[in-house]
């Protein structure tokens, strides 16, 4: 099913890329693909997910997949203020469809390394929406966290760069969990890279 075929069944609006000027921490627009969703959730599934954040949310189109298909409570945290209200609109859209789904849906507005983890916190999403050194300060937050909550926790990269990576095996206790790749890709960075941090 294309994008927005897809878009059209959760009543949002998600494609398309907006770019940043180069002087930003903070990357440009630009939503996970449906078909690495639907992979990657063939295998991986929210067994114990108290509630789902995705870091860089743009327009939604990660919080609103999850939350449709798994109805666990997701919050999408955004900066750009006009990405937000975009976003902002697909969520009125998208409860309108999904009024039945009691799982809470939330987005915020603003800086990533600003968001307080809370103890219900546990899965964690990031399409390299910034910088490695605003990244840095995201994971130092989860891990300050679950230091004070005691708890297990995922976290899910999609197209890993080399920077995340060696931050979350050199500078934490995440241990490599899975490798999710896509179907027939030809670029060996179009993967997902599932972390865990065992209780």
């Amino acid at each position: 099913m294309g994008a927005r075929k897809y878009d059209g069944r959760l009543g949002i609006r998600t494609v398309g890329l907006r770019e940043r000027d180069g002087h930003s921490h903070y990357n440009r627009y630009e939503a996970t693909p449906y078909e690495a969703l639907d992979r990657l959730f063939q295998v991986y599934r929210f067994n114990n997910a108290e509630r789902v954040v995705d870091f860089g949310c743009g327009r939604g189109r990660v919080a609103f997949y999850i939350h449709y298909h798994f109805c666990v409570p997701v919050v999408g945290i955004e900066e750009h203020d006009k990405t937000y209200e975009e976003a902002l609109n697909n969520k009125a859209s998208y409860r309108h469809r999904t009024r039945h789904i009691k799982a809470p849906i939330r987005l915020k507005y603003g800086l990533a390394e600003h968001y307080e983890v809370k103890p219900i916190d546990n899965c964690f999403y990031f399409f390299n929406p910034f910088s490695s050194k605003v990244f840095k300060k995201v994971v130092h937050n989860i891990l300050q966290s679950i230091e004070r909550d005691s708890r297990s926790a995922d976290m899910i990269l999609y197209y890993p760069t080399k920077e995340y990576k060696r931050v979350l095996k050199y500078k934490t206790p995440f241990r490599l969990l899975n490798k999710v790749r896509l179907k027939g890709a030809s670029d060996p960075h179009e993967k997902f890279l599932i972390y865990r941090l065992s209780k």
